[in-house]
């Protein structure tokens, strides 16, 4: 059995997050030595192997990174700004949104450069397929020019840069898994999802209709946090193949708002025993964006060529287990 010294350390920022959380629990399997850093308290996943280290930290606070990545061979980094609205949205009309989502990954490449390690760490990024802007095609296959259209698509794709240009230089081995829409099946505590399917599954439960805008045109690849965290994990496992350039990561699959939001419906009636809310299509609201109208499905076939990966969880699927997740959530 290899000893502590020998197991490779990996820092995960961010590890306190819904996909933190489930990329701890894919690595937690392995026998290294797992750094979880967050905000919050971060729960070490049962039946743990590895050796785990928890941290609560502001990493924007003094040299917060630098300790947190010091010594490691791997960093995932998952961090984003958190606002009252969504990520995108929070990062237009927040100053933090720049400091957490583009000058983190600076301090981390600054931290590194300082210290200098004999072998270059991988790192690995945390990016969002609608960082690329417009596409003239159905998905993005990774081939687009990038047109960010909002202020946190531009910060991840700037930080995507500077994690690129440090790849070129020799000082890491980096790369960006560019994300699809994630949501969670509730194999973690369903609490952590802030995200849409989550929202509407809330709003259904409370028996209140669900709002689209637009007539729920706009198409989303939905990709369940599980294979988000996997997909992590297979390019920790292929980091020859893959780093110096971003990847497409979702399931390839386009579904309408229009769609899910009657999906969502009609899983949580099987689960309450009620009709389904009515999903009702109103005006934008004022805080709409561009990218509100706008088609984002990833073709993730060059990530599977290149490590084996491949989504597990469908559609369907996952909103079963977030919706008998959330009706039996602790009140």
């Amino acid at each position: 059995m290899a000893t502590t010294a020998a197991k490779p350390l990996i820092t995960v920022l961010g590890a306190s997050g819904l996909l933190g959380t489930a990329v701890a629990r894919e690595l937690a399997v392995r026998p290294v030595r797992l750094r979880l850093v967050g905000r919050r308290p971060t729960s070490v996943p049962s039946g743990s192997h590895a050796d785990v280290e928890v941290r609560i930290a502001d990493l924007t606070r003094d040299d917060a990174l630098a300790s947190a990545v010091d010594g490691a061979d791997a960093v995932i980094h998952l961090v984003a700004h958190m606002g009252n609205a969504s990520t995108w949205r929070a990062a237009a009309v927040d100053p933090a949104a720049e400091r957490v989502n583009l000058g983190l990954v600076h301090d981390l490449v600054d931290a590194i450069r300082t210290r200098r390690p004999a072998r270059p760490p991988v790192v690995l990024f945390a990016g969002s397929v609608s960082q690329g802007g417009r596409s003239s095609s159905a998905r993005f296959d990774g081939s687009e020019p990038d047109e960010p259209l909002t202020a946190y698509d531009q910060h991840k794709l700037d930080a995507e840069r500077a994690i690129r240009a440090a790849d070129a230089e020799g000082l890491i081995r980096g790369s960006t898994l560019r994300l699809a829409t994630l949501y969670s099946r509730g194999t973690d505590p369903i609490a952590l999802d802030r995200g849409v399917v989550s929202v509407m599954m809330r709003r259904a439960f409370a028996e209140q209709p669900l709002t689209m805008w637009n007539d729920g045109v706009p198409k989303r690849d939905l990709l369940c946090v599980d294979d988000a965290a996997t997909a992590f994990v297979a390019a920790l496992d292929r980091t020859d193949l893959v780093s110096g350039r971003h990847w497409l990561i979702g399931t390839g699959q386009a579904t309408s708002v229009a769609d899910l939001f009657t999906m969502i419906a009609k899983v949580v009636a099987t689960q309450s025993g009620r009709p389904p809310v009515p999903v009702v299509p109103v005006p934008p609201a004022e805080h709409s964006m561009p990218t509100d109208t706008m088609d984002f499905v990833a073709d993730p076939s060059m990530f599977q060529r290149a490590t084996g990966w491949a989504p597990r969880v469908s559609l369907p699927d996952g909103l079963e287990g977030a919706a008998a997740a959330i009706a039996h959530e602790p009140t």
